[in-house]
């Protein structure tokens, strides 16, 4: 049967390739829908998130249908921040049985970012807020933007050549009183030692976006696989976010009125889930999304545990019964602690792969 790799070029292709995920995910009693005004923009080459990055979107077709689509992303960020040339292969889906295909969509997409200079390709980690690939948490629905993949993913990634690079945890909370009584005096801790923590909708709205970006790209700007991100490009991300109440459980630190922590965050938003005929969501599957980074001059000061601390109170007031940390590199064992302080338990893991485009010789 033949097989082609297609690039999407009309209105038409690009809203076929953003759709074949909610064709993968169809078997699954829940799942989230593909949001293509987050993803389109940068697959056009349009807005903030696409400066200073190239993409190309493929597919690969079997008798005129989708049965594999990849994107890969020439991150000049990244590279200029790393001094590493490394690619990212982005937005992965996968039908059953599609060996063959998958190696020719990674065998291409792969060949153009080498033709671009690069050295290696990631998936699971980079651009448009791609993440790992889960390998034990298969039917639970997870927080909005966690990848949902299924178990034969691996196998496809490792017949084209692909090797695990980074595993990383996922961790939940199931709120108790006792919870709620360390999260109070977390918050309270803080702003007896003089800092002020506010949800973001507490901030004037011209000081949100570029206190969060301040705080946020001074955070992460040596964890492992960053790419910096503008202020411009927040903006478009809250833009979005902040009416379905990301400012709300979004929380800003201040020391001297100067920001120092942020939480990314969003409430449950099971509601836009896409669910089978008597699927009910237990409340260990409606779940914020939260995202935590805290300015390296107040770290070590519990700004991070009342910082999340804040914005779960802001949660259990919305009804909330269990609530999301985050994910977390396995060797980041700074943010591993204040999980574990907040009373987080592991509930999933994930990995991120690479593939090398020249092999090292055997030993």
């Amino acid at each position: 049967m033949a097989i082609t790799i297609d690039r999407p070029s009309s209105e038409a292709d690009f809203a076929e390739f953003c759709a074949f995920a909610d064709q993968v995910n169809a078997a699954r009693s829940v799942y989230w829908p593909a949001i293509p005004d987050m993803q389109l923009p940068l697959l056009k080459g349009e807005g903030p998130g696409a400066e200073g990055r190239s993409a190309l979107p493929l597919v690969a077709r079997e008798q005129g249908a989708i049965v594999a689509r990849v994107a890969a992303v020439v991150d000049e960020r990244y590279i200029k921040h790393w001094q590493e040339q490394l690619g990212h292969l982005i937005m992965f889906e996968a039908l059953p049985g599609s060996v063959d295909a998958v190696r020719m969509l990674m065998d291409e997409a792969c060949g153009w970012l080498r033709g671009h200079g690069l050295e290696a390709a990631r998936t699971g980690f980079g651009p448009s807020f791609e993440l790992p690939y889960t390998i034990d948490e298969y039917e639970l629905l997870p927080p909005l933007s966690t990848r949902q993949n299924p178990a034969y993913y691996h196998s496809l990634l490792k017949e084209a050549r692909f090797v695990t690079e980074k595993g990383w945890v996922d961790y939940k909370i199931e709120v108790t009183p006792d919870l709620i009584k360390r999260w109070e005096h977390m918050v309270a801790g803080a702003e007896a030692a003089g800092y002020r923590i506010l949800s973001m909708i507490e901030v004037s709205p011209e000081r949100r976006v570029p206190d969060f970006t301040s705080v946020w790209e001074d955070a992460f700007q040596r964890h492992w696989g960053f790419s910096p991100s503008s202020e411009a490009e927040w903006q478009e991300i809250f833009d979005f976010a902040g009416p379905i109440g990301a400012y709300d459980v979004s929380v800003l630190a201040y020391r001297d009125d100067v920001p120092v922590g942020a939480i990314l965050g969003l409430p449950d938003l099971t509601m836009m889930a896409i669910t089978s005929e008597g699927r009910e969501l237990s409340g260990a599957e409606k779940l914020n999304m939260l995202g935590i980074g805290v300015h390296e001059s107040a770290r070590g000061r519990g700004v991070n545990l009342a910082i999340a601390a804040r914005s779960y109170l802001e949660l259990v007031k919305r009804g909330q019964t269990h609530v999301s940390y985050t994910l977390v590199v396995d060797d980041n064992w700074p943010s591993r602690r204040t999980a574990e302080k907040l009373g987080a338990n592991v509930c999933a893991n994930f990995v991120v792969y690479r593939r090398e485009f020249v092999r090292p010789s055997p030993l």
